[in-house]
């Protein structure tokens, strides 16, 4: 099922700065949360669930992708 993004407030990372850098960008849905690339936003996005985005953002900030 293709979630309604109507209403889809999308967020871009604070970290991106006022340049329009290559960045993501995240919108909160009623049972997931979506992603887009910001400079492409009509090229398709991913949806994830509430937990595995919670896993996700949680083991990013743990360092367990960190190179």
């Amino acid at each position: 099922m293709t979630p309604n993004l109507s209403h889809a407030v999308w967020y871009k990372s604070s970290r991106s700065g006022g340049n329009g850098g290559n960045c993501v960008e995240v919108a909160n849905l009623d049972d997931a949360v979506a992603v887009r690339d910001s400079k492409r936003p009509d090229n398709g996005l991913l949806i994830f669930n509430r937990a595995d985005w919670t896993a996700f953002v949680d083991a990013a900030k743990n360092g367990e992708f960190d190179l």
